[in-house]
């Protein structure tokens, strides 16, 4: 019996990979997380699960940053993105920081049973021409070998602090002291290699999707 994680906002879209799954494996048993903390939930909860299907624009991380944190927290848990991002560069850096696949959106159902089928049986899939994609630089997996040193905590406040939030407003939404927020920045810089927060947020940055690739999916 195969146990699968989908990690995705839209329910509409879930509700259709859904389908999909259950109709090319009958014997699926399907899992969902619709943002970052609940699917951190719930890997920690199936760690053995057979395959992770992740949405690179999950609310709470975006880009690749999702994708190497779990890579790193669960190394024998296989990962796949699912994404609108199509470009083949896109494609080549998810497979660079550890994806076994990546899937596009607009897969027929064929192609996306196919697909799964493949990545079930322990081979990699990616669509045709994704050799054209430059993938990432030293740079950017220098970055993601640190990204990797950070805690669960120390992850989740490097994303808020991302997003724009205050340590104010993240003492408040973690249910800790400011204090505590300002320690774990300080060891995020120092893994980082960053001076200040500012530095610290471009360098998480190298790891998202450049504005002019950007798709609502």
């Amino acid at each position: 019996m195969t146990e699968l994680l989908i990690a995705d906002d839209h329910p509409l879209f879930r509700e259709a990979l859904r389908g999909v799954v259950s109709r090319t494996f009958p014997q699926t048993i399907i899992h969902e997380a619709d943002q970052f903390d609940s699917l951190y939930q719930l890997v920690e909860r199936y760690p053995d699960a057979d395959l992770l299907l992740l949405d690179l624009d999950m609310p709470g991380a975006r880009g690749f940053s999702a994708l190497i944190h779990l890579r790193a927290l669960h190394p024998q848990l296989p990962i796949v993105i699912i994404s609108a991002h199509e470009e083949p560069i896109i494609m080549r850096r998810a497979l660079d920081h550890g994806a076994m696949g990546f899937i596009p959106k607009s897969s027929d159902a064929r192609q996306l049973g196919a697909a799964l089928q493949q990545i079930l049986e322990g081979f990699p899939w990616a669509p045709v021409g994704i050799e054209n994609g430059p993938g990432a630089d030293d740079d950017e997996m220098a970055i993601a070998d640190r990204l990797r040193d950070l805690t669960p905590q120390q992850f989740k406040v490097l994303q808020m602090v991302s997003s724009g939030q205050l340590n104010k407003q993240i003492a408040y939404d973690l249910n800790v002291s400011e204090a505590t927020i300002k320690a774990h920045m300080t060891h995020v810089m120092r893994k980082l290699g960053a001076s200040n927060r500012t530095q610290a947020v471009l360098i998480a940055s190298r790891l998202g999707i450049p504005d002019d690739t950007a798709i609502q999916d």
